[in-house]
């Protein structure tokens, strides 16, 4: 039904096909929002320019050592201490995390102690430490106590840096790692473990097929950023001594050629660019892991789900268009 409004003007049709007219829905206005990004553009060009126009940074010396070929194999040997080194700590901290929640109470106390000592001394000191290990024990042999030996290894003629740089930044970083591992283990409900050991389960093949599979939503993301961090440790390594990984040897190079700012400037450069990679490898990782942890659909549910109700809304009208008893009388 129409008819006028008391303007005189007629009224558009009531009925269930009319639609409420668009709300003009007016933005704030936020000058401060403004304000700031000229303020941070400004600051940053003047950066940049200052950076460009200033001759202690040498960028043609910059320029050349970018690419060189030292530099490309010393961040070589640097990505290869990280992945090796995370290695044995990720594997060594999943299992000083099981020790630690087992009900054995030596496993327990065993983990603690490992804990308590790599987590409280510094990583420089450990590495020192693991440099003058062939001074400490010079041979180390290889056997069946008071019985027999199977191998004798003269420590001091070993040429291990490598070695012992992945081993000293793998055993701190482990300490860390298991810490990672158990907030993971215990961020999975209790019921998961009540029903692993109903179905006939031992508590290793629990640990391994129930509760770790679905603790590693919550071990990726730490786990990522202590990937970061160990790539930035390896700078340290020199304490072995170890100088082939990327800082070592632009600091090698710098002291040749005198010239430390540009240096640092290529291995900071390299550096930003391996721990960019790993990042997106986080990135997709957690996505991976994050299935099923939230509601949200994603687009193709959506569009899946509307193409479900659109089928039913059309059988529900099928089914319903003709009368119903007694209405054709009506």
């Amino acid at each position: 039904m129409t008819g006028p409004d008391p303007a005189g003007q007629a009224r558009p049709p009531v009925g269930h096909d009319a639609e409420p007219e668009p709300i003009k829905a007016v933005p704030l206005r936020r000058p401060g929002r403004w304000i700031a990004a000229i303020v941070i553009a400004v600051a940053f060009a003047l950066f940049a320019y200052g950076a460009a126009t200033n001759k202690a940074f040498a960028w043609d010396v910059y320029a050349r050592y970018l690419f060189d070929a030292r530099i490309s194999e010393a961040a070589w040997k640097t990505i290869q201490l990280t992945v090796l080194a995370m290695v044995l700590a990720v594997v060594l901290g999943v299992l000083l995390a099981v020790m630690r929640l087992s009900p054995n109470p030596v496993l327990r106390t065993s983990s603690w102690l490992y804990l308590w000592v790599f987590r409280g001394t510094p990583v420089y000191v450990q590495l020192v430490f693991w440099g003058l290990f062939p001074s400490i024990y010079k041979t180390l042999d290889l056997g069946i106590p008071f019985v027999h030996q199977f191998a004798h290894i003269d420590l001091q003629d070993l040429q291990a840096a490598f070695a012992f740089a992945v081993i000293g930044l793998g055993l701190n970083e482990a300490a860390y790692m298991a810490e990672i591992v158990r907030a993971g283990i215990n961020s999975v409900n209790e019921g998961q473990s009540e029903a692993s050991v109903a179905l006939g389960m031992s508590w290793s093949q629990t640990m391994r097929r129930t509760v770790l599979p679905q603790a590693m939503r919550v071990i990726i993301p730490p786990t990522g950023n202590e990937l970061i961090g160990m790539l930035k440790t390896t700078s340290l390594v020199s304490a072995v001594p170890y100088t082939l990984e990327l800082y070592g040897r632009q600091r090698d190079i710098a002291g040749v050629i005198f010239e430390p700012i540009p240096l640092l400037l290529v291995a900071a450069t390299w550096y930003l660019a391996i721990t960019s990679v790993l990042m997106i490898g986080q990135h997709f990782l957690e996505k991976r892991y994050s299935k099923g942890a939230t509601r949200a659909l994603t687009g193709r549910q959506l569009r899946a789900l509307a193409r479900a109700q659109q089928v039913g809304a059309v059988g529900g009208q099928g089914v319903g268009d003709g009368p119903g008893p007694g209405e054709e009388h009506a």
